[in-house]
Parts: C-alpha cells; structure tokens; sequence
C-alpha cells in the first residue's frame, strides 16, 4: 500500500479532509524550498504537491506562471529538486507529488525519472498536460516503481470522460473546480458538491478539489465535501509577497496552519 493509500485510509478513520498545499520548487531559491516544505508539514500539511518549474506552465494563472519563472532564474534541475525530496523524506513520512508538465519529464526520461523519484521518496506525479489518453509512458514506467498518476477532471468532464479518467488513475483523483487556469478566486462555484458526487457514483479513488482555493471559509466549505483540498497559488502568493526572507519559511507555515483550522472546522 502507498503512502497515499495509507493517508486516505487515515483520514476516512478520522472523518476529516486532508490539506494538501502546493509550492513551486526552487521559489525563490531551492534552498528556501527545503525549508517551506518543514513549514507546511508543521502548518497541518497531509500531502505536498510540489512543483516542477517550466517555462509554459499553461494550466496555471499570473501566480504560479511567475513563481516557474522565478525559479528559473536559478539553475535547477529536477535532480536538484529529488535531493530536496530525498532530505526531505528522512524527516517526514507526508506524501509528496512532482506536479508537472511533459515537456520536462520527457526530457529526464519516463524511466529514470520514476526510479530516481521513488529511490528519492517521491509517491506520484501530476502531468498537468498528459491526459490519460496520452500518458501510457509516464504511467507504466511510475506504476513499475508503485509510484501513483494522479488525473484531473473538470466541470465540463463529461460521463464517459470521468469514466475513462477515472479508470486510469490511482493515489487520488483531482477535481478542477473552476474552467480556467489556477488562481485565488472571490466565489466558488454552486455546483462543486454535485459534481463531486456524481465522480463518487464512478469512481472509488479519493476526490481532492483545487483550483481557486484561497481562504479558511473556501476551504471549510470544500472540506465538507470533499476527501481533501489543494490550495496553491494562495500559497505561492505569500511566497512571492515575502520573497527571499528568513521569515519566509514561518509566515507560509502561520498561512497553512489558517487553512488547516479552516478545514478542521
């Protein structure tokens, strides 16, 4: 059973939703990534997803978009982000995630990069933009190493759409919960509880709902119906407001340890 397995298990036992925060690795520099990966586990963090900066990233919005580009001002590669992940699994069992795109990953190479991700203590991708149709490569070659492919559905996903997702992907499903890119977001849609229902009637996997997240109620009001809540560029916006900072590891863990109160309500 993987790391994402058991934590799932965990949180049904205790009737809660996870927290699962998002950073991009090597904003502002990699060094600080190491220690905002700390903050978060402290701050209530259940599962990390942790970005894998590029210079296109079309699923995210202005925040995000500008945190990849800060990171590339710096060298950085994504073995230099594995020797994050590897320091950081010697302190920490909390699952993380590489959240990426394809361009990256194939250049690594599908097969190096799962055996160097699981020997690192890497438990699942996200490729924003291999939809299943497409990821056969990454996802033989991470399932090989018991590593998870995690998918994302939107609100336009049709019947057969979840369907076919669904059946393709392990650890968690991902619900976009708006149509557009990622970003802090005033209002939430009206439908997201309808629809995560109507993915439980398809599908067994955990249901994660991201995408516009931002504030304590936001996340409250997802908790309620969902098996877990991702907030990103909330997140990442601290980041940039702070910047290279010593205090920058404590104000992002002050920002999680909000949220996840906001959920445990």
């Amino acid at each position: 059973m993987s790391r994402i397995d058991r934590l799932f298990d965990v949180l049904r036992e205790e009737s809660r939703a996870g927290f699962i925060p998002y950073i991009t690795a090597g904003d502002p520099i990699l060094t600080r990534t190491e220690e905002v990966l700390d903050a978060l586990v402290d701050g209530g963090a259940d599962l990390i997803e942790l970005g894998v900066p590029f210079s296109d990233p079309m699923a995210d919005g202005p925040t995000i978009q500008a945190a990849s580009q800060r990171a590339l001002k710096n060298p950085i590669r994504i073995e230099d982000i594995l020797e994050v992940v590897s320091r950081f699994r010697a302190k920490h069992p909390t699952p993380i995630i590489l959240f990426g795109y394809a361009n990256p990953f194939l250049a690594y190479g599908w097969e190096k990069l799962s055996a160097d991700s699981a020997s690192a203590g890497v438990d699942g991708f996200l490729c924003v933009d291999m939809p299943p149709d497409e990821g056969a490569p990454l996802r033989d070659a991470a399932r090989n190493r018991d590593l998870d492919v995690i998918y994302l559905l939107a609100p336009t996903s049709t019947h057969q759409r979840r369907h076919y997702v669904a059946s393709h992907a392990s650890g968690f499903l991902y619900y976009v919960s708006v149509t557009g890119v990622t970003g802090a977001r005033n209002r939430l849609r009206q439908d997201i509880g309808r629809q995560v229902e109507e993915i439980r009637q398809e599908s067994s996997l955990p249901i994660a709902v991201g995408f516009g997240i931002s504030t304590p109620d936001q996340v409250r009001e997802i908790a309620a119906i969902s098996d877990a809540v991702v907030v990103g560029s909330a997140i990442v916006k601290v980041m940039e407001e702070i910047g290279d900072k010593p205090e920058l590891a404590a104000r992002v863990g002050e920002f999680a340890r909000s949220l996840r109160e906001g959920i445990d309500k």
